[in-house]
């Protein structure tokens, strides 16, 4: 019996050393976790995945998409030179000719545009083709054909170009295929391609780096894509498209130094910052112009002004949106509305005002002859009334 009793005890002990020292040494083998070294805090770790996922490495099919879309844009104009005196010299017009007729020097520029669709619809910027007297269109099949302004809209840089049929045959062109803005977001890949420096057919990588991009000067109405996809002079009016090649933007300008932000067809060169039109802003634009040759806009008569955050304390108003209204036009829509200086635009339609740029949005997309509901804050007062939509006149162009 005593000898069964040692047997045991020293089972005993043999047993527990060897627990100590796992639990001190190997404590995973028990599903512990180590005395030293412990986490300190609970942190969620992504699991190991059972097999490694090979991440993308090439857009290929998304660039053979979009490429045959994109074209080159080459115009040219008459340069705006002063008429020389003696040619309107009765005599020296009879010795020599009138010179009224002819072509005189020209200057050239070169861009880029979108097929959008296969009835040769185009979409460029509008400061590609402003001036041109004579545009040539390059397809990347090599075919170079004549087109004609469709119409143009100024305040969003964007133009729409239509192809001349090429000696009454049917054109045979493939029309890019629009993407969905609800789809895009911060991170996404992006490809933008184009004609930079008229190298030819380039195709660069990047990615959404900002949305709802404002406040730059570049357009009255303003709400780019930004990209660090590379943009460069030449590249403007160019497809900005995702990684399956659906067309999301239409390149327009580029942070450059000198000289800040400009259009890509300007000097200096890419420096990680390109903006964008978004395609919901150039489809709904294109199909104004297409159906009504320009683009109608609301209008009230109203000058704002930011609301910094000195004027907010001022007002007593809990933060800085809104709208502050610094004059109202006599006689204007606002003015009929009731819409007085010193309100505070706060709302169009249920809509809230941000800032300026967003009470011009908010405004010129409501449409000329609809009434509208309009909530200011006045003296502390909340009040809403309606405003009957003007329409907004086109910008002035300089005398040439």
């Amino acid at each position: 019996m005593r000898r069964l009793w040692l047997i045991f005890a020293q089972t005993v002990t043999i047993g527990l050393a060897v627990l100590f020292v796992v639990s001190t040494l190997k404590p995973e083998w028990l599903g512990k976790q180590p005395l030293f070294g412990a986490s300190v805090v609970a942190v969620q770790q992504s699991a190991q995945p059972a097999t490694p996922t090979v991440a993308a490495t090439s857009f290929r099919a998304a660039a053979k998409k979009a490429l045959p879309s994109v074209v080159h844009i080459f115009t040219s104009q008459k340069s705006k030179t002063r008429r020389h005196p003696l040619l309107d010299d009765p005599v020296f017009r009879h010795f020599f000719g009138d010179g009224a007729d002819s072509d005189g020097p020209r200057t050239s520029g070169l861009g880029s545009g979108v097929i959008v669709s296969p009835n040769g619809y185009i979409l460029t910027n509008f400061h590609v083709v402003e001036g041109a007297d004579q545009i040539e269109i390059a397809l990347a099949d090599g075919r170079n054909l004549n087109a004609r302004v469709v119409g143009s809209d100024p305040e969003s840089d964007l133009a729409v170009l239509q192809i001349s049929e090429q000696n009454g045959k049917e054109l045979s062109l493939q029309a890019i295929t629009l993407g969905k803005m609800d789809d895009v977001a911060v991170g996404d890949v992006t490809l933008a391609i184009g004609n930079p420096f008229g190298f030819g057919q380039t195709v660069t990588m990047g990615i959404i780096s900002a949305l709802g991009r404002s406040h730059l000067g570049l357009n009255a109405f303003e709400n780019f894509i930004q990209t660090d996809a590379a943009i460069n002079p030449g590249n403007s009016g160019g497809a900005l498209v995702d990684g399956q090649g659906n067309l999301i933007g239409i390149n327009t300008a580029i942070y450059s130094r000198p000289g800040g932000p400009g259009g890509s067809s300007g000097s200096g060169g890419s420096l990680g910052i390109g903006f964008a039109i978004p395609i919901s802003i150039a489809k709904n634009v294109m199909e104004q112009i297409i159906q009504t040759g320009g683009v109608t806009r609301g209008w009230i008569g109203v000058e704002a002004q930011e609301i910094s955050v000195d004027l907010a304390e001022s007002f007593g108003l809990p933060d800085t949106n809104g709208a502050l209204i610094a004059g109202v036009l006599r006689g204007s829509p606002a003015d009929a509305g009731g819409i007085k200086p010193g309100d505070i635009l706060l709302a169009v339609d249920g809509r809230a005002v941000k800032d300026p740029q967003g009470m011009l949005d908010l405004i010129a997309n409501q449409k000329p002859g609809d009434t509208a509901s309009f909530r200011l804050r006045r003296q502390n007062k909340v009040i809403d009334t309606a405003v009957r939509i003007g329409k907004r006149a086109p910008p002035r162009r300089e005398r040439e």
